[in-house]
């Protein structure tokens, strides 16, 4: 059974945390968490984990990699986590830190990802979850979306695992446009995990 350490911040309030211990709880995604990692104490997802008795530790940065080693993760989810991944954490682990991005990251860094009705999609590089909506919005796209992707050196690039899709509507908003999105998105988070641990 693959085992998985899942590292949050207070960014977030911890809904890929919960969808990821629903669906192991429901044995639909074959797979064991190890250890939930905050970088602050008051992180919502903290109160998540504990109420399925699941192992929580908080975490500086800095002391990042002597944390993931001791605990032998097959893959590293990222769920709200602000700090900068170190380089010798990317060495550490290659190919097994997965990250939510709030955009559509394209399969090569020319390329591009086209939404469902053919426009081009925004990759929101660099920017965080609120700022990246608000860009859909202020770019009048047809679609919001999000990828997860393996983290690598490139910045906000690396081999994408999935995508989802949400179509914006006339009178959305900011709150209105990531309720939806996010639903997609931890949906897409545990099939993700599900082709890579079952």
């Amino acid at each position: 059974m693959k085992r998985l350490v899942l590292l949050i911040s207070n960014a977030g309030t911890g809904t890929n945390l919960q969808a990821i211990i629903d669906a192991i709880e429901n044995k639909s995604l074959k797979a064991k968490i190890a250890v939930v990692i905050s970088s602050d104490k008051d992180a919502y997802g903290l109160k998540r984990a504990r109420k399925h008795n699941l192992k929580t530790e908080i975490c500086p940065s800095k002391e990042l990699l002597p944390k993931l080693k001791e605990y032998s993760p097959d893959f590293i989810c990222l769920s709200g986590w602000r700090q900068f991944i170190e380089d010798n954490v990317l060495k550490a682990f290659p190919d097994r830190i997965l990250n939510l991005h709030p955009g559509l990251i394209p399969d090569g860094l020319r390329g591009t990802v086209k939404n469902p009705d053919g426009t081009n999609a925004l990759w929101n590089r660099g920017k965080m979850t609120q700022k990246a909506i608000q860009n859909f919005l202020d770019k009048k796209s047809t679609y919001a979306g999000s990828s997860i992707h393996f983290l690598s050196n490139e910045f906000d690039f690396g081999k994408v695992l999935g995508r989802t899709f949400e179509k914006i509507r006339k009178n959305d908003n900011v709150e209105s446009l990531y309720k939806r999105q996010k639903a997609k998105e931890n949906k897409m988070y545990v099939e993700v995990l599900q082709s890579l641990c079952n």
